[in-house]
This record gives C-alpha cells, structure tokens and sequence, in this order.
C-alpha cells in the first residue's frame, strides 16, 4: 500500500487505542478549522485515511443539495429500474435494441450507487474521512461503471448502423449470443479502464494535506496530493487513457451515424425518413448529453478555477447525466413510453386493458 502522509503530530505512529482515537478527532477537527495542525512535508507515514472536502464549502446550502440530490437519485434508481421492468415483462421489446438498453441502465444504477450514497452521506456528516481503500474501491467502481455506460452507448449505436444500413442482415449480425458478447466486452472494457485508471492512481505516494477537494476520489484532486518525479507521467498517461477511450468512442458513434444518416436520405418517403430516424432520436440524445458533459470534465482548458467550481461541474457528469437518461428514453422513445403507459394501466387499472 502507497504512503499517505498525515499532518504534524498525527504523523507518529500510535501506541495504544487511546492514541488512535486522539488522532482521528484531531484530524476531523483539523477539517474544520485549517491551520491549526501543521503539516511537515519529510515525514512519512501508513496513514489510511482522507478527508472529503465536498460541499463543506457551501455550508448554508448543504441541506438543499442533500434534498436535491437524494431526489434525483431516487429519480434515477426509479426510471432506471422502471425501464428495465417494462422491457422484462412486455415480450414486443424482447429485442437487441432494448437489450442493450437494460444493460445501459444497469450501469447507470451500479455507477449512481458508487458515488450518490457517500454523497448523501456526506452531506449530513460533519467528520467526512473515507479510508484509502473505499477511495480506491469508489474509484474503480466508478471508472468502470462509467466507461462501461461510454461503451454500450457505442453498441448502441452500432445496432442502429445495422438495423437501418443493413436491415436484411439485422438478425444475423444481431443475434442473441453476437448482442450477449457486445454486452460482456462493454463490461470487460469498462473493468479494464477502471483497473488501469486505480491502479496508476494508487501506486503513487501522497503527501502533503490528505484533503480531497471534491465529493468523490476523483483523479485531478488526488493527483494534487501526490507527491514524486513520477506524478507527471501517471497524470498524462490517464489523462490520455481516459480521453483516448472517450474519443474513440464517440468517433465510432459519429461514424454509424453518418452512415445512418446518408441511408435515411435516401429513403424516398417523408413518413419512412421519419419513421427511420425516430428509432435513433433517444439514443442520439442521451450520446450528446452523455459527451457532453464528460468533455467538460475531460476536456476543460487548464488554468486557475475555483475548487466551488470544480465541485459543482462534477455534479454535471455525476449526478446530472444519470438524473436525465431514463427521462430521455422514457420520453423520446416511442415504443417504449407506449409499453411503460401499458404496464401501469395494467397494474392500476387491470379491467381496462
């Protein structure tokens, strides 16, 4: 396990489970009232912990984000779970398309429960200490749900290439074990990104104040603690590896659609072009929302930017992205909606269906 180094006297190593329970309330206290223990760059030590800035810095409006967030986070777990209930019982959408689209959301709920819970958690907390290992599990959870969500987008994606490009061979380019494999390599992919991602952030040595600015074990605030000649390389390689991934993705969506597009104009009815484009039209906006908030994430110009700041456009890719997806489909889909409003009436209202 890398060395993590605490501040000033917390540094020695404790003798008794009195010394130890002396050091966490003083590295709680030190929390809030920075300055008071100092911090001594040579020494090093096996502490484990870090500290969760988060949204202390917002301390009037801690209860309102608690309230938000839990909101849209039942949302999200609601929507999700209800997407993929209506697909399980309703036998018309027993198809690749809406296969893929249950993966998609089981990712989005394995990827919100990573982050949201310990969010929520926080902000009713006035001790926010996570232990190096939750943060390097949280990490790896996250990338991996995250980069997973990226990579199922993109077989999304190629179904609809083959389903509008090539109908006549839909059923065999899409058959059951060639969508069963496209699902599992999203997962095994997104695995890989995760480890790759953790395991290059955890190998290093961090010194200096164990406080993370954010409200997750994000890589840049983690970079900041780290401390060695090697922090630059590890920084550039993920940063690379991430953007990489990212990129490579959306350019495989952009590319099916193009030529989704050139195969809807050359349909020669206005009915059949719309019929055409409205099976992509909820799958072509959870991509543009889903890259679009990941750019600023990734993608942002360097330079000076408030930690308030920082911690706000996190909510964007975290809490925001997951928060919309099931509307998106729910609402752009057609089929879908019909079969939803279908399941409720059938549960409400049974004499009527």
């Amino acid at each position: 396990m890398p060395a993590v180094i605490d501040r000033g006297t917390l540094l020695s190593r404790p003798r008794d489970g009195e010394d130890l329970l002396h050091q966490v309330a003083e590295l709680c206290l030190s929390h809030f009232a920075p300055g008071t223990v100092s911090m001594q760059k040579g020494n090093f030590s096996a502490g484990t912990e870090f500290i969760l800035v988060g949204f202390s810095t917002f301390p009037h409006l801690q209860m309102m984000f608690f309230l938000l967030f839990l909101l849209m986070y039942l949302f999200t777990l609601l929507g999700n779970l209800l997407i993929m209930a209506t697909v399980w019982s309703e036998r018309s959408l027993h198809t690749p398309m809406y296969l893929f689209l249950c993966a998609l959301s089981t990712s989005e709920i394995l990827y919100t429960l990573a982050i949201t819970p310990r969010l929520l958690a926080d902000l009713l907390s006035t001790c926010r200490t996570i232990t190096w290992k939750a943060c390097a599990s949280q990490m790896f959870f996250s990338f991996t749900f995250g980069f997973t969500h990226s990579f199922l987008l993109t077989v999304m994606g190629y179904d609809r290439y083959v389903a509008i490009c090539h109908p006549l061979r839909y059923n065999v380019l899409m058959s059951p074990r060639g969508c069963a494999c496209l699902v599992a390599w999203s997962w095994v992919g997104g695995s890989v990104m995760g480890l790759v991602v953790t395991t290059a952030i955890f190998h290093l040595t961090f010194c200096g104040p164990n406080e993370i600015h954010h409200f997750a074990c994000h890589v840049p605030p983690l970079l900041k603690l780290a401390c060695g000649t090697d922090v630059p390389v590890v920084a550039k390689g993920v940063g690379l590896v991430c953007i990489m991934a990212l990129l490579g993705c959306c350019l495989l969506i952009l590319l099916s659609y193009a030529f989704i597009v050139a195969a809807i104009l050359r349909i020669p009815s206005a009915e059949g072009r719309h019929k055409a484009f409205s099976t992509c039209a909820s799958h072509l906006t959870v991509v543009i929302v889903h890259y679009g908030f990941a750019s600023v994430i990734y993608l942002k110009p360097k330079g000076p930017q408030s930690l308030e700041g920082d911690t706000l456009m996190g909510i964007t890719y975290t809490v925001l992205t997951p928060f919309l997806s099931p509307i998106i489909f729910s609402l752009r889909n057609k089929e879908l909606k019909t079969a939803m409003t279908k399941t409720f009436l059938s549960k409400l209202y049974p004499e009527k269906i």
